[in-house]
């Protein structure tokens, strides 16, 4: 990593208690270095040791389980610096595009650890992950009628099939996935589906993995769990009706919630694996080689958003700060706040805490919508121009895959280290900001008369 600057800690905001103070001096450092500024007016930083310091707890956790490949969710946060950090530490990819796969395959991920989901998988998608050796969880039975005709024999795939546990929705109905009607899987509790489901591993001594997701943000340990325990009992159904060990893997999908409230990792991995412990007692025995698939609770609470302030208003009695991060970089929570709320930070220009009195004010962005917004009425010091506000908790799904509204430029994502008794802050690029003629050259630029009447 280049870019050094020595940063103390300069103690946390009395007005804000939710905030992180260990990030303090990293907000610090950024300003410093102009990687927070007048021509960069927003970024995304991560956590490196913050990163590894997680996948280390997954790991912890199913230390005593045999046989366990943990991938992470490529679409958590599709870079490749990132990526290729997860695969340093230990992790495969799971990953559910041509894109995904793609980026996987150039972080380092060997394809004998990259786990292939879809629910619309194309014969061409198919075809390359068979060439290569990715893992294939088809998603319907009509799937595998399809990978019957591409096999190739000689394939060191693991392929599986995806069922719908039907267990029910958490809190957010978009992020379950086990709903009676959702879109993924083989709906287990359907009439027929079960018998469907046996006979299509009958017919396929080469299908060896059963796969489950019941859902991510707003789903409880013990739906998630129940999902599981569904899955492990109908494995042991197929295997006693074929009679053989066919199913030898349970891919058991990811989705621990993240507490967004305030600094505390909760629920943890330990937590997850002793809830499926309770629901399913013989899953950890080493019987099936297990899958995992996480992907927001490793990152989420080791990444945040920096944006400097560039107006504030006041209208119909309520102050609006106006930032450069929004609805381009925060959109689960412009378009759902209720259940994506995110705590704020306040730092002044040079990027030290704010302190003073509170002030209830909406944090909105730069896009031409009312909607957005990623705080509203939300009480913090007094925000002017020029200040700084942080958006915590947002190392997955947030500036990683930024929405091209208004065709805003993509921020810039550093890594970041906090080292040595001065606290050494440390940065290192891993996407640098999107440049204008990036943003021309993906609007057509080198086909900009394609649409002129032509009368030669």
């Amino acid at each position: 990593m280049t870019q050094t600057t020595s940063a103390h800690h300069a103690g946390g905001t009395a007005a804000a208690p939710a905030a992180p103070a260990r990030y303090d001096a990293v907000v610090r450092a950024a300003v410093g270095q102009g990687l927070l500024g007048e021509s960069d007016p927003v970024a995304g930083f991560i956590d490196t040791e913050g990163v590894r310091a997680s996948v280390g707890a997954l790991h912890d956790a199913f230390a005593a389980t045999p046989g366990v490949l943990h991938t992470f969710a490529a679409k958590a946060c599709s870079l490749i610096p990132v990526l290729r950090l997860l695969a340093d530490s230990g992790m495969g990819c799971e990953v559910a595009s041509p894109g995904e796969l793609r980026l996987a395959l150039e972080a380092g991920f060997p394809a004998s650890r990259i786990v292939l989901d879809s629910p619309a998988k194309t014969r061409e998608e198919i075809r390359l992950a068979l060439a290569l050796g990715v893992a294939v969880n088809a998603d319907s039975l009509a799937e595998l009628r399809r990978i019957d005709a591409l096999r190739n024999p000689s394939t060191s795939s693991v392929l599986g099939l995806r069922v719908n546990p039907q267990v029910g929705g958490g809190s957010i109905g978009p992020m379950s996935t086990a709903t009676d009607t959702s879109k993924f899987g083989v709906a287990l509790c359907d009439p027929g589906a079960r018998e469907a489901i046996v006979e299509a591993f009958r017919a396929r001594p080469w299908l060896t993995r059963l796969h489950a997701h019941v859902g991510s943000q707003g789903c409880p340990l013990e739906l998630i769990a129940a999902g599981v325990a569904r899955t492990y009992e109908l494995a042991e159904e197929i295997n006693a009706a074929l009679g053989v060990r066919q199913i030898t893997s349970l891919d058991i999908g990811g989705g621990l919630p993240v507490n967004f409230v305030d600094e505390t990792v909760r629920p943890t991995y330990a937590d997850y694996v002793a809830a499926l412990t309770a629901a399913a007692p013989g899953l950890f025995s080493g019987r099936y080689a297990l899958v995992t698939e996480f992907g927001r609770s490793l990152l989420a609470k080791n990444g945040f958003i920096g944006a400097r302030v560039e107006y504030t208003k006041d209208a119909g009695g309520r102050r609006i700060a106006l930032t450069h991060a929004g609805a381009q970089t925060a959109t689960r929570t412009v378009l759902m706040p209720d259940a994506w709320p995110l705590r704020i930070g306040a730092f002044g220009p040079d990027g030290t805490p704010k302190d003073g009195p509170l002030l209830a004010q909406d944090i909105a962005g730069p896009c031409c919508f009312a909607g957005d917004v990623v705080a509203y009425g939300r009480e913090l010091p007094e925000l002017a121009e020029d200040d700084v506000v942080v958006l915590y908790d947002t190392g997955a799904y947030y500036f990683s895959t930024p929405w091209a509204y208004n065709s805003l430029p993509r921020p810039a994502v550093y890594g970041f280290r906090v080292a040595g008794p001065a606290g050494a802050v440390t940065f290192a690029t891993v996407r640098g900001p999107q440049s204008l003629d990036s943003i021309a050259a993906e609007s057509g630029l080198a086909h900009a008369d394609a649409l002129m009447e032509r009368n030669d």
